[in-house]
């Protein structure tokens, strides 16, 4: 049992800035009227976060990569049999990340499109028009409650971890650091990194609609010379 290097700073900072996000998006919802607006910029951070960690699962550190953590039925079944050994998602927490990324997702690429009908238009609304964006925002709607119920079995497992398996899954995504039977980290330099960060600015910025252009001005009606 060594003292390793488990999780990675951006790995850290994803987290605790998507939590956030998805905090100020369900309550800006909830709010409603002018706390749309935030609720759509909570959403293209979102956005933004979940590119970043998608191509961080490639090319991030040892325990941040998909492919360290994401395995068969075999390594579930092992899991639940407790033969598993291991640090940093064990193989059904890894179905709970997923199921999370995977939700999260579908509730940005929605929202890009939707509209609640009063003053709330998603930021590519005016690339699809209202018929597509209500089917988007049926879609929308019909999520919202999987990410309410995956977050609170995220936070359930936290406290059974706590609670009845005496291992503290908080402490390691703050400091990064735990003790376990395995190596340390490695990989996810800086290259990476920023490769991961541009990627993400640049999703964030063409689902964000600045690119697409103004509406033309419509001219002031003439005044008529009695």
């Amino acid at each position: 049992m060594n003292r390793i290097k488990l999780w990675d700073l951006p790995t850290r900072v994803f987290h605790w800035c998507l939590a956030t996000c998805v905090i100020g998006s369900l309550v800006t919802q909830q709010i409603g009227g002018n706390a749309m607006t935030w609720h759509g910029r909570f959403g293209l951070a979102v956005l933004g976060l979940l590119v970043f960690r998608i191509v961080w699962g490639f090319v991030g550190s040892t325990y941040a990569r998909f492919a360290q953590f994401v395995r068969g039925p075999a390594a579930i079944k092992a899991y639940l049999r407790g033969e598993w050994k291991g640090v940093g998602h064990n193989p059904l927490g890894a179905l709970s990340v997923l199921a999370l990324l995977v939700t999260l997702t579908l509730l940005a690429a929605t929202g890009i499109f939707a509209n609640d009908d009063i003053a709330f238009e998603g930021p590519l609304y005016a690339l699809v028009g209202k018929d597509f964006s209500d089917r988007m925002s049926g879609i929308h709607r019909l999520i919202e409650p999987a990410i309410l119920l995956l977050v609170f079995a995220h936070l359930a497992a936290i406290v059974f971890y706590a609670r009845v398996r005496k291992d503290n899954l908080v402490r390691p995504m703050i400091t990064g650091w735990t003790v376990g039977a395995g190596e340390t980290a490695r990989g996810g330099g800086a290259v990476a990194f920023v490769c991961a960060v541009l990627i993400a600015l640049g999703a964030a910025y063409g689902a964000s609609g600045a690119w697409i252009p103004a509406p033309p001005s419509v001219p002031p009606a003439a005044t008529p010379n009695w």
